[in-house]
């Protein structure tokens, strides 16, 4: 059977995608009854991070240890990834020796390049351009609060980033509107917007956007990597914060998320962050764990 990797949400069907939401649901509600299936008993998961995280490296050491695998953990200093061994050969290397890998980093061309010669799935922890595990935990916590999130509408306000790409992949998976407000300059990548065809719309007013959003949700303004550009993109995303004033513009029960960490007072008012009848980030940070639980159960039966 082919090996089955996890570069983006477009790697899943539809069905696919709404299988593992649903059994990330059911081991939820398992882990907190008590009740888990050592199924990764005698699995081992190669966890390598070029982009440090405490979510990730937490949710997925402790995911494969609920299920009775072990993890290794691989920082920038343990491997040599494009540097001293072309990435070519560490997959090779690597996925002889563990039954699924993790890869968080810059470029996604990395990413793709050490599936290619994997012999094992590989799974995308994050990269400059998408960042598909977040989404799963995104919809996963959407439909525990409010149902299936297809013909929905979510807002988008910020940087059009790579969770904003991740975003996109989601609007075509599991049809819902997606609008989105950036400042000028600072749009997503024209070929996905593109593919969304009606399903996104790009704006560069944020009350635009959330109008009667079911769902609204942002990022930092400067991600990791960007911190030279801090200041600036401060100064170019004024009015683009997301806070209890801008969600009036939308719907009387609609949802905040951020992927976090977050700069209270930045894009998200540390007001409207704490408040539980709206922001849900807490749900969305713990559903990381069951998430990707889920998604390795499911990629390590497919693939073998």
């Amino acid at each position: 059977m082919a090996i089955r990797h996890f570069l983006t949400l477009r790697d899943l069907t539809t069905q696919e995608l709404k299988q593992v939401i649903q059994s990330a649901i059911e081991m939820k509600s398992a882990y907190r009854d008590g009740r888990q299936d050592p199924v990764f008993k005698g699995k081992v998961l190669a966890m390598i991070f070029e982009k440090s995280s405490t979510r990730t490296r937490v949710s997925f050491e402790a995911g494969m240890a609920q299920l009775g695998g072990d993890a290794i953990f691989l920082s920038s200093n343990d491997t040599q990834l494009g540097r001293g061994e072309p990435i070519e050969d560490s997959a090779r290397v690597i996925s002889r020796m563990v039954d699924i890998v993790m890869i968080r980093t810059f470029g996604h061309d990395k990413i793709e390049r050490f599936a290619k010669y994997s012999k094992v799935p590989v799974i995308n922890a994050l990269t400059d351009q998408y960042h598909p595990c977040q989404l799963l935990a995104d919809i996963q916590t959407y439909v525990e609060h409010r149902g299936s999130i297809e013909g929905k509408t979510v807002a988008w306000i910020g940087d059009g980033n790579n969770m904003c790409h991740s975003w996109i992949n989601a609007a075509i998976a599991f049809g819902f509107k997606l609008n989105i407000a950036c400042p000028e300059g600072y749009e997503p990548n024209s070929d996905l917007v593109n593919e969304g065809g009606a399903a996104v719309m790009l704006t560069t007013d944020p009350v635009v956007a959330v109008k009667d959003a079911d769902l609204v949700t942002t990022d930092v303004f400067a991600s990791m990597g960007q911190e030279d550009q801090q200041k600036d993109r401060l100064a170019k995303f004024s009015g683009f914060q997301v806070n209890h004033q801008l969600m009036k513009n939308a719907a009387s029960d609609a949802l905040f998320m951020h992927c976090l960490p977050a700069h209270r007072n930045e894009e998200v008012s540390a007001e409207l962050l704490e408040d539980e009848s709206i922001s849900v980030v807490w749900d969305e940070a713990e559903n990381r764990l069951h998430a990707q639980k889920a998604l390795m159960v499911f990629l390590l039966g497919a693939s073998s």
